[in-house]
């Protein structure tokens, strides 16, 4: 089975992530966390403005599929957290894999811009650096998600949100 959280940066998504795996993982089942920034860190398609356009975006994302598509190949659950722009790869994804889960994790942009711990929409505003999702690159909300998080400012706990999504997935009761 796949889990497949797509958001901006700044949703929450890796946090969300991490979690439902940490979750997972307690219930002895063979799961790994696919997270796209330590893929493109760890292919260092990290370094410079180019690795962040919609083609560099593209091959990222295909990237994370092999690597996800592989692991179910295997019998290992994947948490995946990814920005996921592109409706097409999604919709291979609902074809190949064993058991596919799409989780949306929704924030308001401005919610996203208080929020920018890295700095990226900021940055981006003032024009000091380009191909930035909801900036200058159109993020295209996901309109198959299995299930929508609103992510824009209430305290839920990300234990609760984990426990949603791996209820809702039938992992646990």
């Amino acid at each position: 089975m796949v889990v497949w959280i797509i958001g901006m940066s700044g949703a929450g998504k890796t946090a969300i992530g991490t979690e439902v795996h940490r979750q997972w993982k307690a219930t002895g089942a063979p799961v790994v966390m696919v997270d796209g920034d330590q893929v493109r860190r760890i292919v260092g398609q990290d370094q410079s403005d180019a690795d962040y356009t919609l083609v560099a975006r593209r091959k990222n994302a295909e990237r994370l599929f092999e690597i996800c598509r592989w692991l179910d190949l295997e019998g290992i659950n994947v948490v995946c957290s990814h920005l996921s722009l592109f409706a097409d790869l999604r919709d291979r994804n609902r074809e190949t894999f064993s058991s596919y889960f799409e989780v949306f994790v929704d924030v308001p942009i401005d919610v996203l811009v208080e929020r920018d711990d890295k700095g990226i929409y900021q940055a981006a505003r003032r024009g000091e650096t380009a191909n930035v999702v909801g900036v200058d690159i159109d993020f295209p909300r996901p309109e198959r998600a299995d299930l929508v998080v609103e992510n824009g400012g209430f305290n839920v706990p990300l234990s609760r949100w984990a426990g949603d999504i791996l209820r809702a997935v039938g992992i646990v009761a």
